[in-house]
């Protein structure tokens, strides 16, 4: 049996061999030290802790130095090499924070409607750097696949939101450029980037696959048509003759995925290789059948027989003036043969698009379209007023954005005071949709579960609930009789993977975090009081 002096000797030999390994650590080197302190089990809270210990360990723990490099470089995804780690990792934890507060207290303010409106101001006025964000809601999207749904549906709208709005400023700045400077390549890639901000899309990953293409052409060189074997015999480009309107024909990046497309964005693939191999190629704007035309004399001429046109959309084919007539059956003046500027080509491009959306069938991806288009044209052409108009008409169409539409209904007005009748009409009934908004901030509708419609609803509000497949804890204030988000919704949230899918109740709850979802009711149940407490 041990003695009290046996346990003070157990304790001082215990103190004894804890200050000789103390003594060994910090003993050892900083460059072993640190890479100690880089084993991936080590969180931010763990080295901060560490660096309290001892002022040894503080100081391999500082700031500038690799520990904090490693942990910033673990958890966020774009790095500079001449940062003060540890500020650095503190700013963005603390952007983080809330940023992930503004996302839950939008899908609690917002979480039934489709389009969101202006509601993203909050994050710009952080005053955070804008990859801070990006990076913030790139960790919400990536973040465990069966949880966070909801933030996820909203961070993704946010993300969208954003770059849609840099990619605004990089065509101002590309169009301010002088034109012998404006790539005709570039600019697709913009109005590309901009209809799919989601998507990884960018010049170099274009210009690099153009640039094969290119290097494969050389070793072909045939004529003044050296792109023409390798586009169409070889990489079996074609024209889409079959789904001529489908949006993706205008997109660059799919074009080169699908090897198809229309007129216009095959022109440009043709122009720029053809650049690349010496042949300088020049876009024209012909009605109904964009062509590419080469000038057979060394000079610029104003004739337009000295010129050779090439179809892109028919397999490269060379043809006569004559024969571009053919292409559209009827004559045409010598202004349809000139040559057009890269701004007239993107606004040709965009207002294809603008036609696909304005054919579309009324769902959430024609009115997406339709907004991205527009958006684009009158970032290109400010003073468009039958395109203004369409936008003030769309918005008020969705409800969204009436302060907008006053101030475009305003612009249109000083740009053509002809368009008097159809700004009146949209400026009242908008004036009329904000006052009622101000009256009726929002009309409840009344409910009973005693209704025919609302037979399958089991629960009733004010239950407290558990979700099956998030875990969450959560009480019932609201329910639909089946499924009344949209397509978009249904398809992030995963809704037809569901046994009943769609065709069930939901339920509005305010989940324990603060936030608010919408569960279907075979996802949902119900906890007594007891077990809740």
């Amino acid at each position: 049996m041990a003695t009290p002096h046996t346990g003070d000797r157990l304790l001082m030999t215990s103190a004894l061999i804890s200050e000789r390994f103390a003594k060994q650590l910090t003993d050892l080197p900083a460059e072993i030290l640190e890479h100690v302190l880089c084993f991936p089990v080590l969180n931010p809270r763990d080295i901060c802790n560490v660096s309290c210990t001892c002022k040894r360990l503080r100081d391999v723990c500082h700031g500038r130095g690799k520990v904090w490099a490693h942990q910033y470089k673990l958890r966020f995804y774009r790095q500079n090499e001449s940062y003060d780690w540890l500020n650095e990792f503190r700013t963005r934890q603390m952007v983080g924070h809330q940023i992930r507060g503004t996302v839950e207290s939008i899908s609690k303010r917002f979480f039934t409607e489709v389009v969101l409106g202006d509601s993203f101001a909050e994050i710009e006025s952080l005053g955070a750097p804008e990859h801070f964000c990006e990076d913030e809601l790139l960790g919400i999207l990536n973040s465990d696949k069966r949880k966070n749904l909801t933030l996820k549906y909203y961070a993704k709208k946010i993300l969208y939101f954003f770059r849609q709005q840099n990619i605004l400023r990089s065509l101002k700045v590309f169009l301010e450029r002088p034109p012998e400077q404006q790539s005709a390549l570039e600019g697709a890639v913009l109005v590309d980037q901009y209809c799919n901000p989601l998507s990884d899309v960018s010049l170099q990953s274009i210009s690099a696959q153009l640039e094969e293409i290119s290097d494969k052409a050389k070793k072909h060189l045939r004529g003044i048509n050296p792109a023409h074997p390798i586009l169409y015999e070889q990489l079996h480009f074609k024209g889409n003759e079959r789904d001529y309107y489908n949006p993706l024909n205008s997109y660059i990046h799919q074009v080169l995925l699908r090897r198809t497309g229309i007129p216009i964005s095959l022109s440009v693939l043709y122009m720029t290789l053809a650049r690349k191999l010496g042949v300088p190629l020049e876009p024209v704007n012909f009605p109904n059948h964009f062509l590419l035309r080469w000038c057979q004399n060394q000079r610029r001429s104003a004739d337009i027989y000295d010129y050779l046109y090439i179809d892109a959309f028919g397999n490269g084919k060379q043809l006569a003036v004559k024969e571009c007539e053919a292409l559209i059956r009827h004559q045409a003046s010598a202004d349809y043969y000139s040559a057009i500027s890269t701004g007239e080509l993107l606004l040709r491009m965009v207002g294809n698009l603008l036609n696909i959306g304005m054919r579309g069938e009324g769902n959430e991806k024609s009115y997406q379209l339709l907004r991205d288009s527009l958006d684009l044209y009158l970032s290109i052409n400010p003073d468009n007023v039958q395109y203004l108009l369409l936008q003030a008409r769309l918005y008020f169409h969705l409800g969204i954005w009436p302060e907008k539409v006053l101030d475009i209904l305003q612009h249109i007005q000083a740009l053509d005071q002809s368009q008097h009748g159809a700004v009146g009409y949209l400026v009242q009934h908008t004036l009329e949709h904000i006052q009622h908004k101000r009256l009726h901030p929002q009309e409840l509708e009344e409910k009973r579960q005693s209704a025919p419609e609302h037979q399958d609803v089991i629960f009733s509000i004010g239950l407290i609930m558990k979700h099956k497949r998030s875990g969450y804890n959560c009480v019932i204030y609201g329910w639909d009789p089946k499924c009344s988000m949209s397509q978009e919704w249904i398809d992030t949230m995963r809704v037809l993977q569901l046994s009943k899918g769609a065709d069930q109740p939901f339920y509005n709850v305010l989940v324990e975090d603060g936030t608010c979802r919408y569960a279907a009711q075979g996802e949902s149940i119900h906890l007594s009081i007891q077990h809740y407490y």
